[in-house]
């Protein structure tokens, strides 16, 4: 027989298409799909377009169409394009909370937060764009006074989380926006930076005797030296030396202690976790950790400091 003569009935489209009796029958009750005639008994039939039709409904179902919007779309009252990026416009929504959510039960899972800590997370997750920004800004206002060269610090410490951040990302965010609002933090960062601009006052401006710390240990570390064994010695001298000439003051013992309170006042892990944070939130390479550095620095100058 021609395809096109071909009937089906509802149990014969069931198998066809894969659906259940009563949902054929359901859809067939709400003009989704029409009986191309009827038995004398009064049973219906279909034809083979039905079953062509039925697969593309079953296929918006299962992207989550409403049957209204299905049947405008097969009467031709709405653009199947246009319904198709409306819904993926809403399921965007929908994932983007769905991740907030994730991000935050991630949190909760792994850190054990109290029921208000709990609830501090979620509210931090939900900030908007305009707010974020208002709670950075409050962060680095409080820890980064107006002077030059402030404006290159707060670029290199201003979280930007994207439209449509990663997991990763927001449970970054979420860690980060604690850290900005743990008042012993914020005092210490302010510390380091009054610290450090004072240390680099001058023309042209001075490195940082932190970096130069790094710059001395890391090399050391690599190569396995104790910072209180004879080995390490060289090192500490050169270190010494090279911020004397930089601070432009004597190579004595209140360099050492200066030097000594600078190391231990700046090794803060949180100082550390922070630049890791920053780094997944503006998807920026990941730093290498500064506590390693002065923690050998800052046992180095300590062993020998008391000589």
């Amino acid at each position: 027989m021609d395809d096109g003569g071909t009937l089906y009935s509802i149990g014969e489209l069931a198998r066809q298409t894969g659906l259940t009796v009563k949902t054929i029958r359901f859809y067939s009750d709400h003009g989704i799909v029409t009986p191309a005639d009827r038995t004398p008994a009064g049973y219906r039939r279909y034809g083979t377009e039905a079953v062509a039709r039925l697969a593309f409904v079953r296929t918006l179902r299962e992207l989550g169409l409403g049957l209204d919007a299905i049947r405008q779309i097969l009467d031709r009252e709405l653009a199947l394009d246009e319904v198709a990026a409306q819904h993926a416009a809403a399921l965007d929504a929908q994932i983007a909370v769905l991740r907030l959510r994730r991000a935050v039960l991630t949190a909760v899972a792994r850190r054990r937060p109290t029921p208000e800590e709990t609830h501090r997370m979620h509210e931090l997750a939900r900030l908007s764009e305009t707010e974020r920004r208002r709670l950075v800004d409050d962060f680095l206002d409080g820890v980064v006074f107006e002077a030059p060269g402030s404006e290159g610090i707060r670029r290199s410490m201003t979280p930007e989380l994207p439209d449509r951040p990663t997991e990763e990302q927001l449970q970054a965010w979420v860690e980060l926006a604690e850290l900005t609002l743990d008042p012993d933090f914020r005092a210490d960062l302010r510390r380091t930076v009054e610290t450090h601009r004072s240390d680099a006052a001058g023309t042209p401006p001075r490195p940082d005797v932190v970096a130069l710390a790094r710059a001395h240990a890391e090399p050391a570390l690599a190569a396995g030296v104790a910072p209180e064994s004879p080995e390490a010695d060289p090192v500490v001298t050169a270190l010494r030396a090279h911020c004397a000439r930089t601070l432009d003051r004597p190579d004595d013992s209140t360099l050492r202690h200066h030097l000594l309170n600078r190391l231990e006042a700046a090794h803060d892990p949180r100082r550390d976790r922070y630049s890791e944070l920053l780094a997944v939130i503006n998807a920026w390479p990941a730093p290498s950790p500064l506590s390693p550095a002065l923690a050998w620095s800052t046992a180095a100058l300590r062993a020998r400091t008391a000589r």
